[in-house]
């Protein structure tokens, strides 16, 4: 394959080479935070949720912070197609004054979750029987529990300090908060002993859930007292869980894999982990099967590289757009790749998953 890498961890290349790569051997599927970034996936979620899950039977939970939380908000919708290629399409369209406001962003992303739901969105995703989106979020403690700047800033500080240290220590100042339409079915175990609480998605609380897994501290105006949820201030789900260091399994699929399609191939489990050397445990990715665009396939993007959130500062809007467009018409090479893996069962192709 020359865009798409598969790579996977030791008990999920076992299983794929005893039984096969088909959607049964999959009870997960992670989306990981990156705002633009995940433009290189869209090709890959048509593919997976369009074709390659359409005939589901068992139950299939989906994991997402930030922007996998607004994917999987659109993939669980009865049309997924459609509901992805809604966001795909707004978000790559958005524009900021040279200087926006916290209310001018807060804005706009509430906007895009209107968008994302449409009409009947939240009434499909929580009466989906067979795909089940599972929104992360960060409740927030001290400082970051406030909207002014400063103390932001001060608890951000802090943050980045104590995962410096030790990971363990950001659960002094955050506590997982999954909003999830099937309390009880997803088994989460974190070795960095991050706090998790499960709250039942509803008609009511789906929208503020969305939006407070991609309220990004100092951009985004958090979210307060979530119905059913524990009074608080929630923020961006990519703080703890950027790109995940979690051990994952759903209730009666034990031996279940878990897919997860992201932007690179070396994951970093928190948000104050990016520039770390630190790598997630390789047991919280024994079972993980994981898709990701080779350096061949960014070599063919405009610039040579995956959008990001600074595209929207260090690019003209016009040019942004045209290379938005660009990235998202490509992203069709990684699923047709993917494609081909499973229509001939080429095996061989994939690798040992390696983090280091």
């Amino acid at each position: 394959m020359k865009y798409l890498e598969v790579s996977a961890g030791k008990t999920a290349l076992r299983t794929l080479q005893a039984e096969g790569f088909t959607q049964e051997r999959f009870c997960a599927v992670l989306g990981a935070s990156g705002g633009p970034k995940w433009f290189t996936l869209f090709g890959l979620d048509r593919y997976l949720f369009g074709e390659f899950f359409n005939n589901r039977t068992k139950p299939l939970h989906l994991i997402g912070s930030s922007a996998g939380a607004f994917r999987f908000a659109a993939l669980a919708q009865k049309d997924p197609v459609a509901a992805i290629e809604r966001l795909a399409n707004h978000y790559s369209r958005i524009t900021y004054s040279k200087k926006p406001t916290l209310d001018e962003i807060s804005t706009k992303g509430e906007a895009m979750v209107d968008v994302v739901l449409g009409q009947h969105g939240a009434t499909e995703i929580i009466a989906n029987a067979k795909i089940h989106p599972h929104f992360i979020t960060a409740q927030t403690k001290g400082f970051l529990a406030f909207e002014q700047k400063l103390l932001q800033f001060a608890g951000l500080t802090k943050s980045y300090l104590l995962n410096r240290i030790n990971r363990r220590y950001l659960a002094k100042q955050y506590e997982r908060v999954m909003f999830t339409p099937v309390v009880g079915q997803l088994q989460l175990s974190d070795p960095a002993q991050i706090s998790t609480h499960e709250v039942l998605l509803t008609h009511t609380n789906l929208a503020d859930a969305l939006l407070a897994s991609g309220a990004i501290p100092l951009l985004l105006r958090g979210i307060r007292d979530i119905e059913g949820a524990p009074n608080g201030t929630y923020r961006d789900g990519g703080i703890i869980d950027y790109h995940f260091d979690l051990n994952l399994s759903v209730k009666d699929q034990t031996n279940g894999l878990v897919l997860f399609p992201h932007f690179n191939s070396k994951p970093r489990a928190g948000w104050f982990d990016k520039k770390l050397k630190r790598t997630p445990l390789s047991s919280s990715y024994d079972n993980v099967v994981m898709l990701s665009p080779t350096k061949e396939f960014i070599t063919e993007l405009p610039f040579g590289k995956i959008p990001d959130r600074e595209d929207f500062t260090a690019l003209p809007a016009d040019v942004r757009f045209e290379y938005w467009d660009k990235v998202l018409s490509l992203s069709s090479l990684l699923a047709d790749d993917l494609s081909s893996l499973i229509e001939d069962q080429t095996l061989d192709l994939i690798k040992p998953l390696e983090l280091n």
